[in-house]
């Protein structure tokens, strides 16, 4: 895998954001892969596509792309509020890659969050344009990757060191079950794992009982929190995410 961006490909253009989108969608192109199949390359949407830029011929795996300088912040700006609200709600919502690359526009970083790991609070509404601007009262969002667990980002390249296909494939498809539960089943399961995301790799279930206030602001319909926390432990036993070691104590795999 090549990290440098091919820089002849933007010799014509002088916008900044312009230059960024065309070497990175290039980049991908050339040295991206699809993260549940291996199917390399990617094929592109056409420009017109609302929310993603490419998608796997062989298994209809959508992606957007997301680009910027240095490091990847935990605010990441987006499109139109309405669109993306639609299509994390919808089944055919795409994983996002995000790029960070250098001064020297060679790649740092390139990872996948699976779009199962999106849910509709992690996406943030902008303020309407002014009614001076040119789309006045028009209405972006924000994505928040802090309500992301570490397991759902998946690096191809960290660090400027590329992952091997075989781990990222086993990492992209070990959280696949989640698309199988409902909407609020897989937010209750991810919000039990980004609890558990903050303590050590050994925890206890008293550890994570201590995050039932927070959990129950969240799903204030439920009035059994530490009932439905040992539920979803357990469902993150089952599916190999964390090992219970007795007692109530437990451990994280990786």
């Amino acid at each position: 895998m090549n990290l440098n961006f091919n820089q002849a490909l933007a010799a014509n253009y002088r916008s900044p954001s312009q230059i960024i989108r065309i070497l990175s969608e290039a980049w991908v192109k050339d040295n991206g892969y699809c993260p549940n199949c291996s199917t390399q390359p990617l094929s592109e949407f056409s420009n017109n596509q609302p929310v993603a830029d490419f998608y796997c011929a062989n298994c209809a795996e959508q992606y957007e792309l997301k680009s910027k300088k240095a490091k990847l912040s935990n605010i990441i700006n987006d499109g139109a509020y309405a669109t993306m609200m639609q299509r994390i709600k919808s089944d055919d919502n795409p994983s996002f890659f995000f790029l960070t690359y250098s001064a020297q526009l060679s790649v740092n970083n390139f990872l996948i969050i699976p779009k199962h790991f999106f849910k509709p609070d992690m996406i943030i509404k902008r303020n309407p344009l002014p009614a001076t601007a040119r789309r006045a009262g028009w209405v972006g969002c924000n994505i928040d990757l802090r309500q992301v667990p570490e397991s759902g980002k998946v690096f191809l390249v960290k660090n400027q060191q590329v992952t091997p296909k075989d781990n990222v494939q086993q990492q992209y498809q070990k959280t696949l079950f989640l698309r199988e539960q409902s909407q609020q089943t897989r937010g209750w399961t991810l919000d039990v794992w980004q609890c558990i995301d903050k303590l050590d790799s050994k925890f206890t279930l008293n550890q994570v009982y201590s995050f039932a206030d927070e959990l129950q602001l969240k799903h204030p319909e439920n009035q059994h929190i530490h009932a439905k926390i040992r539920q979803q432990l357990q469902v993150l036993r089952d599916k190999g995410i964390i090992e219970f070691l007795g007692r109530g104590r437990y451990q994280k795999l990786s």
